[in-house]
């Protein structure tokens, strides 16, 4: 180099790496997409393994892909409720059922028929599932199942280490930590203006966690934050996400309704938030949602079909919520609802809730079983 040259800039640092948090939110996320595609993932504690699979989604391959790494004859891995089905009613208080099943119901109809009370799949005749000891990591397989919005009925086996399958394998743990870890990793990733029909002055704040899923949105009419700074508590409403509801005008539920009935509320208030949150169908999703319709129509009610699909009666989780609220500034708040169960679980977290506001929808011929559900089951204000 020449003497007067300048000497080389000092190379530049290497990224940082994510943190452990993130990472486990990465892997949990991933063996979601796996469980959603038919692959089967690895459930690890310690020197515990197991092999696991959704029912609904698992084909050929990975029947054998579970049989190839199975230390033991896998299993079936059903929600109480689901299992009473088939005449195996569980003990008071068991989350799942585990069954052993014949030969004939190892194939990927013959699964779904077990998992789903909405599929038009005959079992075959002269076979019956029979009572199996749990797994230990049962409880880890079905969180992960339900994360995954599949319906909780698993094919699931003790395994051997396996590398050469090149499934992936992820820890109980995260799987079980996974909604307070997405919650505490929660960040503002985009803000704009959205002026809406009902209220003109109004911003949308997107959230996303760690694991880069679904992103939550908060929608600020005026300036609720103002209003925190000042001492005062804003309108809040926290709205789970309803397809069928917000965006088509269903009529068998009040979602729409209630959605702009709260945007109208804060605009004549002067302010207010609304936490719309990615829960489709009290967090079980969109498509589960639709076969607890089929069930409905069959005569079963908005909690008896949740729980009739092996979910409980509402999956939602409120920690994201009192998340956003935290990151916006907001820790008082006057909740818009009719739900008695979010003012105590957004007390849980640490909100402050002042006051409920009622914000009742009268039926509209279509939906008043389902309001009188949400009042006599829910225990819903709706009077």
């Amino acid at each position: 180099m020449h003497a007067d040259a300048a000497p080389d800039p000092d190379p530049p640092s290497p990224p940082a790496l994510p943190d452990t948090a993130a990472l486990a939110l990465r892997a949990v996320h991933r063996a979601v997409a796996e469980l959603r595609r038919g692959t089967p993932v690895l459930l690890r504690n310690g020197d515990q393994l197991l092999a696991m699979a959704a029912a609904e989604t698992l084909g050929a391959r990975g029947l054998a892909e579970i049989a190839a790494a199975a230390a033991a004859p896998p299993l079936l891995l059903l929600a109480p409720a689901r299992a009473a089905a088939f005449a195996l009613h569980p003990a008071g208080g068991e989350e799942a059922v585990a069954l052993r099943l014949p030969a004939a119901l190892l194939a990927p109809a013959a699964l779904r028929g077990l998992a789903d009370p909405t599929a038009e799949h005959l079992l075959p005749e002269g076979t019956r599932p029979e009572r199996a000891p749990m797994p230990a990591l049962a409880p880890a397989a079905l969180a992960l199942a339900k994360l995954a919005r599949l319906l909780p009925a698993l094919v699931a086996a003790p395994a051997r280490e396996q590398p050469r399958l090149d499934l992936l394998t992820v820890e109980a743990a995260d799987v079980l930590a996974y909604p307070t870890s997405a919650a505490a990793t929660l960040r503002r990733v985009a803000e704009a203006a959205v002026p809406l029909e009902d209220a003109p002055d109004a911003r949308i704040i997107a959230f996303r966690a760690a694991d880069g899923g679904i992103e939550h949105l908060a929608i600020l009419v005026g300036r609720p934050e103002a209003l925190a700074e000042a001492g005062a508590a804003p309108l809040l409403r926290i709205h789970s996400e309803c397809f069928t509801g917000d965006l088509l005008g269903s009529l068998r539920c009040d979602c729409g309704p209630q959605l702009r009935g709260a945007i109208r509320r804060m605009a004549q208030a002067g302010a207010g938030v609304l936490l719309y949150l990615a829960q489709e169908g009290r967090g079980i999703g969109l498509v589960n949602k639709l076969r607890a319709y089929r069930l409905q129509d069959a005569g079963l009610d908005t909690l008896d079909a949740n729980r009739a699909l092996g979910w409980g009666a509402d999956e939602r989780k409120f920690l994201v919520a009192a998340a956003m609220l935290d990151q916006l500034g907001i820790g008082r708040v006057r909740l818009l609802t009719n739900n008695p169960a979010k003012l105590a679980a957004l007390a849980a977290c640490g909100i402050v809730v002042e006051g409920r506001e009622p914000l009742a929808i009268a039926p509209n011929g279509v939906n008043d079983r389902y309001l009188a559900t949400k009042a006599e089951r829910f225990g819903h204000l709706l009077a």
